[in-house]
């Protein structure tokens, strides 16, 4: 089984099959990666061939530091040092100018590139040990609920990745946010981890541009982090399923006893209402409810505010149609 426990020994040796052009999967604060060389068109490609990821959706870079930066993308913009400063490390991804050695293939063929620096201490381990940047996906099929344990990966891509590092749960659980600095205005591409409001508060107000079948960066299109059981979007808490109806139900806050005993499946994200809690619960139950043979799943309304506008945009993006 490629599925080891994250040591010193073992990142040592994920590192070694980085190097040689293999894949691995490994743990960030936000979901678990699927990692390359990101300076090897031939080891990123097989990114692309695992996933069965569309060639125009871009990857993220991963850097152990600003110092790597040149490297891969110009790091000139003063709006881009003033982000970095506050939230390097941690889960806010800069699309950035591109810097020549970094492939196509990475890209997308654009000429921007998207990049951040991780907290994780085992991805920032696994940086330090391969010596170059890493590209890295989250490590699951295309479109489909992002992994949050190695369990997770190891049930749905582990016989085609080269070595699965567990670093136990993900802590912040929902994927980071991306800002576009390669124009004049800033643009939010993707609402993540980190909060807008604290970002806009840097860098003045985002523009929001319209989902795109051209994406700039990840997790842009309408369909996606999709369970293969459908999703509903509920309006208001407190609903009853249709009876004979096999449903789950996504619940944010304590549900109402009488209205949970109606459904097949029932995962909380948080009793309290904690929204970090729930982003860091999120996909972990969205798997669960999706492995309990039910007809449909039934997801309550969050707060559209802080992190909850990042569990929104996902879910959102799991109830939509397919194109």
């Amino acid at each position: 089984m490629p599925v080891v426990p994250a040591t010193e020994a073992s990142i040592r040796r994920a590192a070694d099959i980085v190097r040689r052009g293999g894949l691995v999967a490994f743990p960030t604060e936000t979901v678990y990666g699927l990692g390359a060389d990101a300076f090897s068109a031939t080891a990123c490609a097989r990114i692309f061939e695992v996933k069965r990821r569309p060639r125009f959706d871009p990857l993220i870079v991963h850097v152990e530091g600003e110092e790597d930066l040149p490297s891969v993308c110009a790091f000139e913009d003063e709006r881009a040092r003033r982000l970095a400063l506050s939230f390097w490390p941690g889960p806010l991804t800069l699309v950035l100018p591109r810097a020549e050695r970094v492939p196509d293939i990475v890209t997308a063929g654009l000429s921007t590139v998207a990049v951040r620096v991780p907290s994780h201490p085992v991805a920032r381990a696994l940086l330090a040990a391969a010596g170059c940047p890493i590209a890295a996906p989250s490590a699951n099929p295309f479109g489909y609920i992002s992994p949050t344990l190695a369990s997770h990966v190891d049930g749905q891509i582990g016989d085609q990745v080269d070595l699965i590092l567990d670093g136990g749960p993900c802590t912040v659980g929902v994927e980071s946010t991306i800002v576009d600095l390669s124009s004049e205005r800033p643009a939010l591409l993707r609402p993540g981890a980190t909060e807008t409001e604290r970002i806009e508060a840097l860098v003045g107000p985002l523009e929001r541009p319209a989902r795109s079948d051209a994406p700039r960066a990840p997790g842009q299109l309408a369909s996606h982090y999709a369970p293969r059981t459908p999703v509903v979007l509920l309006e208001r808490r407190a609903f009853a399923p249709p009876h004979g109806t096999r449903a789950g139900l996504l619940a944010f806050g304590t549900p109402d006893a009488g209205m949970a005993s109606r459904y097949t499946a029932v995962e909380t994200l948080s009793v309290s209402g904690d929204l970090r809690e729930a982003a860091a619960n999120l996909f972990a139950c969205l798997h669960r409810l999706d492995r309990a043979g039910l007809d449909v799943i039934y997801a309550e309304p969050v707060p559209d505010e802080g992190l909850g506008a990042a569990i929104r945009d996902r879910l959102g993006r799991a109830a939509a149609e397919p194109r």
